[in-house]
């Protein structure tokens, strides 16, 4: 064989760890308007927020500050620090304690995690599901925009959320970290 080609298919994806990209992040190694977010070694490009997806954002975050969270509180569109190899930036966290407990670091957990998914339902459902379960989220929330619900996962397991409930607009949820918020599901819809 004279001329030998090579193969162009790479031989090895390389998966970042969470060191790695918050390292580029604090070197500003992307650019300040670029939306990213690290999911299990991959690091993603986010999708410009239409108006919708902003508008439902604002209404989660509105009903789930009526919410009396004992020793946590909300955070929105904030990196959280999940695993050596996560790091999403989740629409609507509620994260243990306060926020100068994250003046040096991201929260590393969350009591209740809500996603607002129109074009991005099906990888919150897969992909961050499984990364919030298989990192003890006990509650994860998505606003399905497609078909105007709500989507409960619960008791996750390192394979997933184990419990799946769908809520219509008449329906009332209530987070596992406040249990006595009653919250209108037709408050999160827009």
């Amino acid at each position: 064989m004279a001329n030998a080609v090579r193969d162009p298919t790479p031989s090895h994806v390389h998966r970042w760890t969470r060191a790695e990209y918050e390292h580029i992040v604090n070197t500003g190694g992307f650019s300040a308007s670029t939306r990213l977010e690290l999911l299990d070694g991959e690091i993603l490009d986010m999708s410009p927020q239409k108006s919708l997806h902003a508008s439902t954002c604002d209404l989660v975050e509105a009903a789930l500050r009526a919410c009396p969270f004992d020793a946590a509180y909300l955070r929105t569109q904030k990196p959280l620090a999940i695993d050596a190899t996560s790091e999403p930036e989740p629409d609507v966290a509620v994260v243990p304690g306060s926020p100068r407990d994250y003046v040096h670091h991201h929260p590393t957990t969350a009591l209740h995690i809500v996603e607002v998914a129109d074009s991005s339902l099906d990888y919150d459902r897969s992909r961050k599901a499984r990364v919030y379960a298989r990192n003890g989220v006990p509650d994860y929330w998505i606003i399905n925009l497609r078909d105007l619900v709500l989507e409960v996962y619960r008791q996750p397991n390192a394979d997933g959320y184990r419990s799946r409930d769908t809520l219509l607009a008449g329906d009332m949820a209530s987070p596992l970290a406040a249990r006595d918020c009653a919250v209108a599901v037709a408050s999160l819809l827009p």
